[in-house]
């Protein structure tokens, strides 16, 4: 169920550092977070910085991983594996709780 405004589109850029246990479980979180909550409503980018260095020193990404939501407006940026999905859900400008991501 999409707890989002039905005419957006969320465009999520993961940057993350190679093929770690950090960064996988970034990009799972994320995956299971947007499934579970922006329905076919969001598009994600995972950006490895070892092998686009240049992108993250455009951004100025100096922390992996870090989550950035390019659009809707305004853009935000989370550091961290994502785990915290309330944190996260705030971060998109999803007002929900745990409870509503994870089935009892």
């Amino acid at each position: 169920m999409c707890k989002c405004d039905s005419n957006n589109i969320y465009i999520l850029k993961l940057y993350v550092t190679g093929d770690t246990p950090r960064s996988n479980k970034a990009i799972s979180n994320l995956n299971e977070l947007c499934q579970a909550n922006l329905a076919n409503q969001f598009k994600i980018i995972i950006v490895d910085v070892l092998k686009q260095p240049d992108i993250a020193e455009k951004e100025k990404i100096i922390v992996t991983p870090t989550l950035v939501k390019e659009s809707p407006f305004p853009q935000m940026r989370i550091i961290g594996d994502l785990s915290d999905v309330e944190t996260v859900l705030m971060g998109l400008g999803i007002g929900s709780k745990k409870h509503d991501i994870f089935s009892e």
